[in-house]
């Protein structure tokens, strides 16, 4: 009878594979991990982030919008500055726009241009609805503290405000349509103050949606960036 072969010896590990080996960490399943990080990543209490933010702004831009047209009705000479419908109308555009992306499209890493061209022009709507209604607060912060100092006194069909001065070259305000000085020196400037609020929440909204979608777009990649380098770098130590 022939020998019989002794069976291969097990090979132990060097201690190369065993430090390569921790380095790799446990084994994760297969996609589950990965798509439980990317839903995280998109969604925020069951809803897409930042769809509050949209949302936020669609409210927020009908209501200056209704109070902004309401304010044109109160004379008809009124100037386009002093009735901010267009700083809602601009919101309201802009939240559209979040809604569709945010609903239907978002995620965090783009992988097509449209996705990338979408987050690009959120981002710029949001900061001009920013400026724009910077400029809605104080256009209507110049008119309000315009009719603190103004005496008004009805005249025919119109309400006619001046400066508490002798001068007669002083400048008048001549609001038409106005049967009752009293729309203007009590129910215009409740309605100067309430743009100036809706208008100022419209302002950090859209700050917040700029600032979001930064994050979501640099902070995120930058972050991954230095966690990779701290890896990297405690790595390659051993003890001699």
């Amino acid at each position: 009878m022939g020998q019989e072969e002794p069976p291969a010896a097990r090979r132990c590990p060097g201690p190369t594979e065993a430090g390569a080996r921790a380095e790799r960490g446990p084994q994760r399943g297969k996609g589950v991990p990965a798509a439980r990080g990317e839903e995280e990543a998109r969604t925020c209490c069951g809803c897409r982030f930042p769809l509050l933010l949209a949302l936020l702004q669609l409210a927020l831009g009908i209501a200056v919008t209704a109070v902004g047209f309401v304010m044109a009705g109160v004379s008809s000479s009124l100037l386009v500055r002093d009735t901010p419908f267009w700083a809602g109308i601009t919101v309201c555009v802009v939240s559209y726009l979040g809604l569709f992306m945010l609903c239907v499209s978002y995620q965090v890493d783009e992988r097509t241009c449209i996705q990338f061209a979408m987050k690009l022009f959120y981002f710029l709507l949001s900061a001009l609805s920013l400026i724009v209604c910077v400029l809605a607060v104080a256009f209507a912060a110049h008119h309000y503290s315009q009719l603190t100092q103004l005496i008004c006194k009805n005249t025919l069909d119109s309400c006619q405000c001046k400066m508490p001065t002798s001068d007669p070259l002083s400048r008048a305000f001549v609001y038409q349509d106005v049967s009752d000085c009293t729309s203007i020196t009590s129910t215009f400037k409740l309605f100067l103050i309430i743009q100036m609020v809706l208008n100022l929440l419209c302002a950090l909204v859209c700050l917040l949606a700029c600032f979001m979608m930064w994050k979501h777009r640099y902070q995120v990649f930058y972050v991954g960036v230095r966690l990779c380098s701290l890896t990297t770098s405690e790595g390659p130590q051993q003890k001699v």
